[in-house]
């Protein structure tokens, strides 16, 4: 499941080395966090939506064929979150 979500998202995305996917799995469960590039979230989201819901429907598809639930969350980068709130706190040199 993870190298399916890998190929879909690489070919969505232009920063592919910022493609970060992590399985958490138990027995009929699996979840798949994926974490890209601030700049790349918008070309996974898509539209209202519509192509991270395209992907997730074709995770399920696979993952029913194979007897198990999948979810697909979108993880965003807390280094980043945390880098920016940093500038953000930190006073501006006039």
């Amino acid at each position: 499941m993870k190298e399916f979500v890998e190929y879909i998202v690489k070919n969505l995305v232009d920063n592919h080395d910022k493609v970060r996917i992590n399985e958490i799995g138990g027995t009929h469960t699996l979840i798949i966090e994926l974490s890209v590039e601030k700049s790349d979230i918008g070309k996974i989201i898509g539209k209202k939506g519509k192509t991270i819901n395209a992907i997730r429907t074709l995770l399920m598809s696979v993952a029913s064929r194979n007897g198990i639930r999948v979810n697909l969350e979108i993880i965003e980068d807390e280094e980043q979150e945390e880098q920016e709130e940093q500038e953000e706190a930190s006073p501006s040199a006039d």
